[in-house]
């Protein structure tokens, strides 16, 4: 997911303590108020001394990140595209599953030229499958046969579902011979979660 910091800012005229999310395409507030600015919406973006200094659409906002402050300027300035968050790159052979985000899969097509189209890929960089529910990870024993030693799953699930946690794909991992290791925002509605075959085992 994206970076947090604890930390105090200034949204307009007004002092406040509070989170600060740093996301793919957006910068949220959480205190006693709130607040999101999306990068799109960003007018002009500066530092000084540990502050990051933030005008929009809409005002103004500062915070105060210490060290972080131009780093995550420059992430504003220049965010890393989706598939470079998902280790695309290329000339990999991907393997989707399930996932029909037409933007995603426009994207993709776009920097592999082609997706894995056999019934049954093999020797896989990287294979993109989307889980609804619980019965959809039984699956990942059998996903991750398709990958090389260095390969990964990333499962696509919707946010907020009572009926399907993201502890619910953490616990799934082991029983396949997997192991988590990155979470993503995959998009407004869906998170992605990274799964690859154990070093020891490579």
């Amino acid at each position: 997911m994206g970076q947090e910091a604890e930390i105090r800012a200034r949204i307009d005229a007004s002092a406040a303590k509070g989170t600060v999310l740093l996301e793919t395409d957006y910068l949220q507030f959480r205190g006693k108020s709130s607040l999101k600015i999306f990068f799109k919406d960003i007018e002009k973006i500066e530092t000084s001394d540990g502050w990051l200094h933030v005008t929009h659409a809409s005002g103004a906002a500062s915070f105060e990140l210490g060290s972080r402050a131009e780093k995550w300027a420059e992430k504003i300035r220049s965010p890393k595209s989706l598939l470079d968050k998902l280790g695309v790159k290329s000339g990999a052979r991907v393997a989707v599953i399930g996932v029909t985000d037409e933007p995603f899969l426009a994207q993709l097509r776009e920097r592999i030229g082609k997706l894995l189209q056999e019934k049954q890929p093999s020797d896989c960089d990287l294979v993109f499958y989307a889980a609804e529910k619980k019965t959809d990870l039984t699956r990942l024993r059998a996903l991750a046969k398709l990958l090389n030693k260095t390969g990964a799953v990333w499962v696509v699930y919707p946010k907020g579902q009572k009926q399907i946690t993201e502890n619910d794909f953490l616990a799934s991992g082991k029983p396949a011979g997997l192991v988590d290791v990155k979470v993503c925002r995959f998009s407004a509605t869906h998170t992605a979660l990274k799964f690859v075959i154990p070093v020891a085992r490579r």
